[in-house]
C-alpha cells in the first residue's frame, strides 16, 4: 500500500444520540482522512463534536450515518490492540494492576508472551521517566503520572494511528508539555499519524495541521484560525 493510503477514512459519517424530540446531533455528516505522518490538532469549544469524531475514528462507536474504514490497517478487528492507540482525558488505568501490568496488558491481549510484554512495557515507561513506578498501583501515583502511564501504554504497541482526546486536559502545564512532546516524538519515530483534540492553544501550535469543529461540523486544514476555550 502507498504511504498515502488512509489509515482512517470517514465518508459522510454522522452521529446522533437518542431519538425523537430529545435527540442530540453530536456530529454532522463529515468527510475526512488521516494518513501516515499527519499531525492534526482537532480544536473547538466543548460539545462541538471532537470526542465523538475521535471515537468513531477509533472504532469505539458506530456512526448513525456514513461509514468509517481503515484502508491501510484492515477491518475493525485489526485495530486493537496495537494498530490504533487511544489516549483518553480521564483516568483509564485498572486499579487492581500495577503500573507495569497496566502498560503490558494490551500487549498480552495481542498475543505477546509475558516476558516480552514486560520488557516492552518497561521500555515504554522508561521513555516517559516512569519506570521507577512500575511496581506501584494507580492509587499510589499522582493524576499527572497516571495520565503519562496511559500514554506509555498506548505507545507500547507501536501504533500506526494515535488518537488523543484532550490528553493534557487534567495536567499542569509542565506535565502537559511533557506528554505532548512524547506523543510527537513517538509518532515521528514510528511514522505514525497523530490526532490530538485540545482546548490548549499551546498544544495545538505544536501540530502542523488544525481541524476546527463547531456545532458538530468539521472544517479541516484550517492552519490559521482564531478560537478560544
Amino acid at each position: 500500500m502507498s504511504a498515502r493510503t488512509p489509515l482512517v477514512r470517514c465518508d459522510g459519517v454522522a452521529r446522533t444520540f437518542g431519538t425523537g424530540p430529545t435527540a442530540t446531533v453530536a456530529l454532522q455528516p463529515t468527510d475526512c482522512t488521516v494518513v501516515a505522518g499527519q499531525r492534526v490538532a482537532l480544536i473547538g469549544p466543548s460539545g462541538s463534536g471532537k470526542s465523538t469524531l475521535l471515537h468513531l475514528m477509533a472504532g469505539l462507536d458506530d456512526p448513525t450515518l456514513g461509514e468509517v474504514s481503515w484502508p491501510a490497517i484492515g477491518d475493525r478487528d485489526a485495530l486493537r490492540p496495537g494498530r490504533v492507540a487511544v489516549v483518553f482525558q480521564g483516568p483509564s488505568l485498572l486499579p487492581a494492576l500495577t503500573i507495569l501490568e497496566n502498560t503490558a496488558l494490551p500487549l498480552l491481549i495481542g498475543g505477546m508472551s509475558d516476558a516480552e510484554a514486560r520488557e516492552v512495557a518497561h521500555a515504554a515507561l522508561r521513555t516517559l521517566d516512569l519506570d521507577a513506578l512500575a511496581d506501584k498501583l494507580p492509587e499510589e501515583i499522582s493524576g499527572g503520572q497516571a495520565q503519562r502511564v496511559a500514554v506509555a501504554r498506548a505507545l507500547a504497541g507501536n501504533p500506526s494511528l494515535i488518537l488523543a482526546d484532550e490528553p493534557t486536559g487534567q495536567l499542569d502545564r509542565a506535565n502537559g508539555a511533557a506528554v505532548v512532546e512524547v506523543l510527537l516524538a513517538a509518532s515521528a519515530h514510528a511514522g505514525s499519524a497523530l490526532v490530538v483534540s485540545t482546548h490548549d492553544a499551546a498544544v495545538a501550535g505544536r501540530l502542523s495541521e488544525r481541524w476546527e469543529m463547531h456545532s458538530g461540523r468539521l472544517h479541516s486544514d484550517t492552519r490559521e484560525t482564531t478560537w478560544s476555550r
